[in-house]
């Protein structure tokens, strides 16, 4: 397996051979095909980091996301959720799935 990106908390791994994904959550190590590292991505990016700062909308401050049609269940505070979208944008990047973000001058 090659390591595609490591962040604080992650690393994604690929595997070219069995054409499959891993994400190396500290506690557990996640295979995942093409389509289910998509459908994290969406998960992902559709959570709003924002939110975590309001008290009305998350009083708690974590985040429970199900990943490979509910086989996986993860409860992440607020740096794992920034974390993991740090770790799917610059995989997508290593992959060259994605652009790399231009800054705003």
């Amino acid at each position: 397996m090659n390591v595609v990106f490591k962040s604080k908390y992650y690393t994604l791994y690929q595997s070219t051979a069995e054409r499959r994904y891993y994400i190396d959550f500290g506690q557990k190590l996640v295979r995942m095909s093409l389509c289910e590292l998509l459908s994290l991505r969406h998960k992902i990016l559709s959570i709003s980091v924002e939110d975590h700062f309001d008290s009305d909308l998350n009083s708690h401050g974590f985040e429970v996301l199900m990943l490979c049609n509910k086989e996986h269940l993860f409860i992440l505070n607020t740096l794992e959720v920034l974390d993991l979208k740090n770790l799917i944008h610059n995989g997508f990047v290593a992959i060259g799935l994605s652009a790399k973000a231009e800054a705003l001058t």
